[in-house]
């Protein structure tokens, strides 16, 4: 999935991907992308762990890019996130998501998102359902 157009869209101006230091990654399956965050002073806790708050908005804003990768002109919005954190991520490790879709309808997806450390481990799994809106002609 390309998001290189997107990534441009999403540089252009301060929002909570920026702010929160979100890289958002191409892969070559057309289903999946990928999304890259260091833990650091935006997204972490005061005890120096990843938020799990981060965590979910890492996931809830992957798929919306997968989301409007899919359907370029329509308004993506997550409707539904739930999520498991199962182990924690000190700062100054980086976080990679792996969002993966599991249902494409005309007006709902619903993606997978697993969240690893750099060495690969499960931090959280995550799903998000994002409603399609298509723009009014």
């Amino acid at each position: 999935m390309n998001v290189e157009e997107l990534n441009r869209l999403i540089n252009s101006k301060p929002n909570l991907s920026t702010a929160l230091g979100m890289e958002f990654i191409s892969t070559p399956e057309a289903d999946t992308c990928m999304a890259r965050m260091k833990v650091d002073e935006r997204n972490r806790q005061p005890f120096g762990f990843l938020s799990g708050g981060a965590s979910l908005a890492l996931a809830e804003n992957v798929a919306g890019v997968g989301s409007s990768a899919l359907c370029l002109g329509c308004a993506c919005v997550g409707i539904e996130v739930s999520g498991s954190h199962v182990k924690a991520v000190a700062e100054g490790d980086t976080v990679t998501a792996y969002a993966r879709l599991l249902h494409k309808g005309t007006t709902l997806h619903v993606w997978n998102v697993d969240i690893k450390d750099t060495l690969g481990d499960l931090i959280s799994n995550v799903r998000v359902t994002n409603y399609i809106i298509k723009n009014k002609k």
